[in-house]
């Protein structure tokens, strides 16, 4: 277990210290703002889509470890993806992330569950959860920017 949990600490750090998609998209379909003004993340999620399709996802901003690696994992997680899929994974990550569980909303979200130990801190959850709110206000065309408070 304590393996386990290392390298799922190594892989938030990477993705912390090396973000995918971490870039504005010009052009984009879509767009939302997220803060986070506990912890200070802020997040700009960009979506360019075809035909209901992601055809790509990005994102810029600031924050911590957990909130730039979330984003990071979950831009890449969502490329490729229907609507329908994106706001599925959402709520799997979420309730990962939000519900107790047996385990199974981990197996559920493959490499994503590297967030599932994020639960034990719940001052970190909401930097974790942020980047997909943000999402989900992009996809689903919401003006008001998101904030966790």
């Amino acid at each position: 277990m304590s393996d386990l949990r290392e390298l799922y600490q190594q892989t938030i750090l990477d993705h912390h210290r090396k973000p995918r998609n971490f870039r504005a998209i010009a052009g984009a379909d879509r767009t939302a703002h997220g803060d986070n003004p506990l912890c200070g993340d802020r997040i700009t999620v960009y979506l360019r889509m075809g035909n209901g399709v992601i055809k790509d996802a990005a994102w810029e901003g600031s924050g911590c470890a957990i909130s730039r690696a979330s984003a990071s994992m979950m831009t890449a997680g969502v490329i490729g993806k229907r609507n329908a899929e994106a706001d599925e994974l959402f709520h799997r990550v979420h309730a990962m992330l939000t519900e107790e569980s047996n385990g199974d909303a981990a197996r559920d979200v493959g490499k994503l569950a590297v967030f599932a130990g994020v639960r034990e801190f719940p001052s970190r959850v909401k930097c974790a959860t942020l980047p997909w709110h943000t999402l989900e206000a992009a996809l689903h065309g919401t003006a008001e920017p998101v904030t966790t408070e």
